[in-house]
């Protein structure tokens, strides 16, 4: 598979796993106050967020996915695959407030958090792969979040890059305010 995104997210993945993989429980929960989430909160919410795009990937590949209308208008499509993918942008700085189905779990997450994201990324790849055929098509699909929300499946992969790469730097701010034991 020499997809794009397979690269960005193999390269991801290793990255994450070596910045944080060697952390206790304790690390991967601290946080440096409670408006900020821990690294393995952001770990977490990457998992949650990429899983909701499955069942749209089923339903597509099953023939049984319904394209909200508004994707049948090209400029909503173009419109909000635009915003969503700048509202993810690993360099913006603004805080987003996130949708209540992808809030990560209250931090007191297992160590093994950094290997389940690992064991999901292998998950996610094997998507994407399958998927190829439904980029090339130009297939739309509705955000997991909102069907008044649509976008192309290749923007729908860059939104989940950018997103793992945006919470990769929140993940390294908290690591950087980790107090040394």
């Amino acid at each position: 598979m020499t997809n794009r995104w397979a690269v960005q997210l193999d390269k991801l993945t290793q990255t994450y796993q070596r910045e944080f993989g060697g952390l206790s429980a304790s690390q991967l929960n601290w946080k440096p106050n409670g408006k900020t989430w821990s690294i393995a909160q952001n770990l977490d919410h990457v998992i949650k967020v990429n899983e909701t795009y499955f069942p749209v990937l089923d339903a597509l590949r099953r023939e049984q996915y319904r394209t909200p209308l508004l994707g049948r208008i090209g400029l909503a499509v173009r419109f909000f695959g635009k915003m969503v993918l700048q509202a993810v942008e690993p360099t913006r700085r603004k805080r987003m407030k996130t949708m209540r189905l992808w809030e990560p779990a209250a931090s007191d997450l297992p160590a093994d958090i950094v290997n389940r994201f690992g064991a999901h990324q292998q998950a996610l790849l094997a998507q994407i792969a399958d998927s190829q055929d439904l980029v090339r098509k130009g297939a739309i699909i509705a955000s997991p979040a909102s069907n008044a929300i649509v976008y192309k499946l290749d923007t729908a992969f860059d939104i989940i890059v950018s997103h793992e790469e945006r919470h990769l730097a929140q993940a390294r701010e908290v690591l950087a305010l980790l107090p040394v034991a």
